[in-house]
């Protein structure tokens, strides 16, 4: 899951490609825009051909994988998980969870991704995936959480940190019919930050608490048990220091663009 360190200033950067986050059939580009993105990065690598430098540092921003190669079942509804950490999180959601789901882990931090790739193929599981960045997305978007973002405490670089408003856009709009959003900080400024975000959104989201009255939340409205069935990392040191973990679910009930 994600440290207080993960989600940096790339990561804010790669994330606002998030409103391209969206099923293979629902995405259109004008043709001039097809043409730019497939033709200047070859047209890049010729202008500087003698210096042959793409071997060398392979790990550019990665195209979405053949998703039918990478799940069993590309069609089913898929979670998100944006700064995902280490992966264990997720890995243990796509082992132990009795929801028919697939994962996708987003993680700027190559050596996190390749790791968590290796533990599940070790694992055997055809249900989960780590990515660096991503354009496209399989199935129905079901879940998308935001757990123990970077901070950026300074007032100068909260629009470093991860939600901003095109992402809070991309996720309202590709998000399906009866979707959730997980946010969740031990840092009640970035919680209360996020949740700010979501709640302008009430004509397109209601609170769980609203929806599933066994979802319980105290006087301020924060969720008070955690809804996965499983902490993540940041969540395990949070509680073990005494800090308190602030979440909300949201569950998108209209379909309104914004």
């Amino acid at each position: 899951m994600a440290s207080p360190a993960t989600a940096t200033a790339s990561l804010c950067c790669r994330l606002v490609r998030l409103p391209l986050l969206v099923p293979y059939a629902r995405r259109r580009s004008p043709l001039s825009t097809r043409c730019s993105a497939a033709q200047s990065p070859d047209a890049v690598d010729r202008e500087y051909a003698d210096l042959n430098l793409r071997p060398l540092y392979p790990n550019e921003p990665t195209e979405p994988p053949e998703w039918k190669e990478v799940f069993e079942d590309p069609l089913l509804p898929l979670m998100v998980d944006i700064g995902c950490g280490s992966g264990r999180f997720l890995i243990w959601l796509a082992k132990n969870s009795g929801e028919r789901r697939n994962y996708l882990g987003l993680e700027i931090r190559q050596k996190l991704v390749e790791r968590s790739q290796f533990w599940v193929t070790e694992l055997g599981l055809r249900n989960v995936v780590f990515q660096p960045d991503c354009v496209v997305v399989p199935g129905p978007l079901s879940l998308v959480s935001i757990l123990c973002p970077d901070p950026h405490f300074k007032k100068r670089h909260h629009k470093r940190r991860v939600l901003q408003s095109q992402l809070v856009d991309s996720i309202t709009n590709n998000l399906c019919l009866g979707g959730r959003v997980l946010l969740q900080s031990d840092v009640l400024e970035v919680a209360a930050d996020m949740r700010e975000r979501f709640d302008e959104y009430s004509d397109v989201f209601e609170h769980v608490d609203c929806i599933d009255k066994d979802l319980r939340c105290d006087n301020e409205g924060w969720l008070l048990d955690n809804p996965m069935g499983i902490r993540t990392e940041r969540e395990v040191h949070a509680e073990l220091e005494g800090a308190t973990i602030y979440r909300r679910m949201y569950q998108k009930t209209r379909d309104v663009s914004h």
